[in-house]
């Protein structure tokens, strides 16, 4: 197992994960950056536009393994 950080950021703001989450399959890693997507739309909700924001992963050496836009809808 081996674990990640889910960050989010539109290249302005940024919601970083100093926690980060254990995740034992790495396929599962699209599911849980789609988790942290959901979450930062609904505790920035004064925002509208989410075109420009994504979700990096990174491992815990810091090295980047996913980067996932966020899907609204």
């Amino acid at each position: 197992m081996a674990r990640y950080r889910f960050h989010a950021t539109n290249g302005y703001a940024c919601v970083f994960d100093a926690q980060g989450k254990d995740i034992r399959v790495p396929a599962r890693l699209v599911r849980r950056a789609d988790e942290v997507a959901q979450a930062v739309m609904s505790s920035l909700d004064d925002q509208e536009d989410w075109s420009q924001w994504h979700v990096s992963v990174h491992d815990l050496s810091g090295r980047r393994v996913l980067v996932k836009p966020f899907v609204s809808g």
